[in-house]
C-alpha cells in the first residue's frame, strides 16, 4: 500500500456506465412504502424491491394513458355526434 494516493483525476460513480434505459435518481419515499414493497419481494421470491417499484409505476402511467385514451374517444364520439 502506497502511503499517498492521487485523486485529482478521480471521477464519481461508476467507471462503466450501466447498459440499458434506466437511469439513476435519488428519490426520497416514505419508509413504509419501500418496506412493504421490500417485504412483498421477499414473501414472492420476486427479486428486486426496486423493480417492483418500477413495475408499480408503470403499470400506473399505462393505466392513465389507456384512461386518457378512453376519456378522448367519448369527448370526439360526443363531437361528432353533435356536427351531424
Amino acid at each position: 500500500m502506497k502511503a499517498n494516493y492521487d485523486f485529482s483525476k478521480a471521477r464519481r460513480g461508476a467507471v462503466i456506465p450501466a447498459k440499458g434505459s434506466k437511469t439513476r435518481i435519488t428519490i426520497r419515499l416514505d419508509s413504509d412504502l419501500v418496506e412493504w414493497f421490500k417485504s412483498k419481494a421477499e414473501d414472492q421470491c420476486a427479486g428486486n424491491y426496486q423493480t417492483m417499484l418500477n413495475d408499480a409505476l408503470r403499470s400506473y402511467t399505462e393505466q392513465q394513458d389507456q384512461n386518457l385514451e378512453t376519456l378522448l374517444r367519448k369527448v370526439l364520439r360526443e363531437e361528432l355526434k353533435k356536427a351531424s
